[in-house]
């Protein structure tokens, strides 16, 4: 692997930058994997919350715990996830280890247990997302954001994998945010960047680096920053971060920070055998000094501004009436939701959330949001795969438990065979949700979304 002379050379007064051992550690050709698993799926289905329990069920090897992560694992090797049916369950995402002390950010800055509204500004394909969520109270908000159309439909999948009725999938341009001046108490903006620090897992980006793109990420970086700025309550905390090595994409942002706003510069509480190198302007990981990739982290306050403004919401979506709300009902659990009627979705909201949802809906392009339960067609619902992915399931809707080999045939969308009953049946692989099927007198009709079906045989 040929590292770039220019970034070399441009790293070498950064604090913990060690050319030898960074050059070696590219060149060994090392892989670091990584889980971090879902809360939420193995509090499903009256379990006792035991990570166990998921460890024991997957095809892979658990080497050693992400130190600053309480969900995180790193993996002994990387298995193919693609033909684990834990996976397509939601049960665990895999995301990169460094990228995990979002949660430290978190944990250290704000109390968690309160009612947040939080923003994942650039949020997809999901990782830090479904990470928050893992974290925040049932009664906070989550706004995963994604300019990019394409992967706002990935994100929107993942969200939905991982079960949550908090959060709002949007796909807007950050000075959209303008408009809900005041409203955030947390923005997290994971900047897109010249991408230095993946170079171990993707060498097309060496390529693809220089030293003009450096500065142009550093633009856009700033422009992100000043147009999501205003949706930043007073005390309200920015976390900023990228997987890049450079200082104008990382501690000259912070500075650039402090010269254009009234900000103060949060500093966290780090164990020293992570090996994290702290600076005053934020936090490096270096891959010669732990496991994980290149990444940077920084924590910021907001100390001008106001408390929330009033907002009102500019329309409101339509309730279903009394008595489609209760054939929804005959699929959920009794819980303090409302049901609302989008097209022809059928969504559950916490009632809680109800007005932010309005409002979030009149001011952006919301793509998704609670949990769709399903689709009202002449007084029966024909339930969603969000519906199976989520807790809110009745537990009187009748499950088929699938082995492994029929677990991948229905990830397959292929025909399936098992003695059950007529009606509609939520599949199973080791009690954990994977989707619907509906058994007719001659046929059973497979469920599983088309665009998330498995294309690739073992």
């Amino acid at each position: 692997m040929q590292l770039p002379q220019k970034l070399l050379e441009s790293l070498k007064d950064i604090e913990g930058f060690d050319k030898e051992a960074f050059e070696g550690v590219h060149e060994s050709g090392e892989q670091v994997t990584s889980v971090r698993i879902n809360p939420l799926k193995l509090a499903m289905g009256n379990r006792q919350f035991a990570k166990s329990d998921l460890i024991h069920h997957s095809p892979f090897t658990i080497h050693n715990t992400v130190p600053w992560s309480q969900y995180g694992y790193y993996l002994s090797q990387r298995p193919s996830f693609t033909f684990d049916p834990l996976f397509h369950a939601g049960c665990y995402y895999v995301q990169e280890a460094s990228s995990m002390f979002l949660e430290q950010a978190l944990q250290q800055t704000v109390d968690l247990t309160r009612s947040l509204k939080i923003l994942d500004l650039a949020a997809a394909p999901g990782g830090k997302s479904t990470h928050i969520q893992s974290l925040i109270s049932k009664n906070s908000l989550l706004v995963a954001n994604e300019v990019i159309r394409s992967r706002s439909n990935i994100l929107k999948d993942n969200i939905i994998k991982w079960g949550c009725d908090n959060v709002v999938v949007t796909n807007n341009d950050p000075r959209d945010f303008a408009r809900l001046e005041n409203y955030f108490d947390v923005i997290i903006v994971d900047a897109p960047c010249s991408g230095s620090g993946l170079f171990r897992r993707d060498e097309e980006a060496i390529g693809e680096w220089s030293e003009n793109n450096v500065q142009l990420c550093s633009q856009r970086q700033q422009r992100i920053i000043a147009d999501v700025w205003p949706a930043l309550k007073k005390d309200g905390v920015l976390i900023y971060s990228t997987c890049s090595y450079s200082k104008e994409e990382n501690e000259d942002i912070i500075q650039w920070m402090n010269e254009e706003f009234s900000i103060f510069n949060v500093q966290f509480s780090i164990e020293k055998s992570w090996n994290v190198v702290a600076s005053p302007e934020g936090y490096r990981f270096w891959p010669d000094k732990l496991k994980g990739e290149g990444f940077f982290m920084a924590c910021v306050k907001k100390l001008d501004g106001e408390d929330e403004d009033e907002i009102t919401a500019r329309k409101k979506i339509e309730l279903l009436s009394k008595k489609e709300a209760q054939i929804a009902k005959g699929w959920v659990k009794e819980t303090d939701h409302e049901f609302l009627n989008l097209g022809a979705g059928v969504y559950a909201v916490p009632k809680k959330l109800l007005t932010d949802v309005n409002i979030l809906s009149g001011s952006l392009r919301v793509l998704y949001f609670g949990t769709l339960i399903g689709e009202l067609v002449r007084d029966k619902l024909i339930p969603a795969h969000a519906l199976a992915m989520s807790p809110l399931i009745a537990d009187g809707i009748e499950k088929v438990e699938l082995s492994y080999d029929q677990s991948i045939a229905y990830l397959k969308k292929k025909e399936l065979n098992v003695d059950t009953g007529k009606g509609w049946k939520l599949v199973s692989y080791k009690n954990y949700p994977l989707g619907w099927i509906n058994v007719l007198s001659n046929r059973i009709n497979n469920y599983y979304p088309k665009e998330l079906r498995i294309l690739k045989d073992i």
